[in-house]
C-alpha cells in the first residue's frame, strides 16, 4: 500500500509519530491508586477526558473534566509540572496544574501513554482495506479494538486573533488526507524533536520533561510554519480534548486553543507572505467567535470542514476556553 500511495503522491515520505496509547484525566487524590494499578482506558473514548467522535459528530465529557478544562484555561501561565513513568512498551506524560496549593484544592493530572509508530504503518493499517478485521482481532486479541492500528497522535489549533477571529485554512490537493477542505493549522508532535540521537522507546523515557514540552509546543509550531505567525504573538496551548477521526478509523487528534496577539489583518498579511510549510494550504478564512459558536451540521460551511477541524469547533463550542457565551 505505502509503495502504491507513493507512486501516486511522491511527496510523501515515511517519519516516526507518537503513537497515542491511552490518556486519563485525574485529581490528585486518585493519583496514587490510578499508578499502583497501572490500569489506563485506551484511545477510544472515555470518561476521564473530553473525547469527540469525528463520524457521528458526538463527544463523551463529564462536568469534572469540564471544569478541569475551564481551570486549565485560567492557569495556562503558571508553569506546567510535568514526569514520566517507565513502561514496557509505552511511556507516560503526566501534566498537572495545581488550581489552587494554599487551599490544598485537587491538581488535574493528564496521563497520556504514549508509544511509537511511522506514517508508514498508519497508511497500512488505519487506511487499509482490512480495518475492520484489524479492529475485530484488537477486540478479541487484546480486548482493544485499536490495538493494532498505527493510531499517530495529531494536534490542532483553534486559533484566535486578537480581534476576536478564528482562523482555518484550506488544504492543499497535495496532502495526504483531506485536499481541498477546511481545516484549523495542526501536525504532529514529533519524536525525532525529543531525541538527542536515535529515536527510540528507551530515549524517549529518559527526557519526560522534552517529551511533555513537544506535545505542547509542537501546535505553536505548526501555527509558526503552516500560517507564518511568529511564535512570540502566540499565547500558551490550552488542551481542550481529543478528536477522534473515523475516516481513518479513529486516529486520535489533542486540540488546543491559542490565543494571538496579531489581529486578523496581521495573520492574513503573514500567511500570504509564506511559512515554512505554506505548500500545504492554498487560502486563508477567518471565522467570528460567534461563527464558530453557531456552526452545526445545518451550516453551510459545515460541509467544507475536514473531520479533525469539525471535532475542533465542537470542543469548542463545549469548553468555551476564552469563556466566550453562547450566542442568543
Amino acid at each position: 500500500m505505502w509503495t502504491e500511495r507513493v507512486a501516486r503522491e511522491p511527496w510523501l515520505f515515511n517519519g516516526a509519530k507518537f503513537r497515542l496509547h491511552s490518556f486519563r484525566l485525574t485529581s490528585s487524590s486518585n493519583l496514587s491508586s490510578s499508578s499502583a494499578s497501572h490500569q489506563h482506558s485506551s484511545c477510544t473514548p472515555s470518561s476521564h477526558i473530553p473525547v469527540l467522535d469525528c463520524s457521528e459528530e458526538k463527544f463523551c465529557a463529564t462536568d469534572v473534566l469540564h471544569d478541569a478544562a475551564q481551570n486549565s484555561s485560567d492557569q495556562r501561565n503558571q508553569q506546567t509540572a510535568s514526569r514520566l513513568e517507565q513502561a514496557s512498551s509505552t511511556c507516560d506524560c503526566r501534566a498537572s496544574t495545581d488550581k489552587n496549593t494554599d487551599n490544598q484544592e485537587a491538581v488535574a493530572i493528564l496521563t497520556i501513554r504514549l508509544g511509537l509508530t511511522c506514517y508508514k504503518d498508519y497508511l497500512g493499517t488505519n487506511w487499509s482495506c482490512r480495518v475492520a478485521e484489524l479492529r475485530q482481532r484488537g477486540e478479541e486479541e487484546f480486548s482493544d479494538p485499536v490495538a493494532l492500528l498505527a493510531q499517530p497522535l495529531g494536534v490542532g489549533a483553534v486559533l484566535c486573533t486578537e480581534d476576536g477571529q478564528v482562523v482555518l485554512i484550506r488544504r492543499s490537493q497535495k496532502v495526504a488526507e483531506a485536499g481541498g477542505q477546511l481545516d484549523i493549522p495542526g501536525g504532529h508532535p514529533e519524536p525525532k524533536a525529543v531525541c538527542e540521537e536515535q529515536v527510540s522507546l528507551v530515549a524517549l523515557q529518559q527526557r519526560p520533561e522534552a517529551v511533555v514540552a513537544e506535545f505542547f509546543s509542537s501546535v505553536c509550531a505548526e501555527i509558526r510554519d503552516e500560517v507564518n505567525v511568529p511564535l512570540s504573538f502566540l499565547g500558551e496551548p490550552v488542551l481542550m480534548g481529543v478528536a477522534l477521526n473515523h475516516t481513518s478509523a479513529g486516529r486520535p487528534s489533542a486540540e488546543f486553543y491559542v490565543s494571538c496577539s496579531l489581529t486578523s489583518d496581521e495573520v492574513r498579511k503573514l500567511y500570504w507572505k509564506g511559512g515554512a510549510e505554506a505548500h500545504e494550504s492554498t487560502d486563508i478564512v477567518f471565522l467570528s467567535r460567534k461563527e464558530m459558536l453557531q456552526l452545526n451540521r445545518s451550516s453551510a460551511l459545515w460541509s467544507e470542514l475536514c473531520p479533525s477541524a469539525k471535532g475542533a469547533v465542537l470542543l469548542y463550542q463545549t469548553v468555551k476556553p476564552d469563556g466566550e457565551q453562547n450566542p442568543n
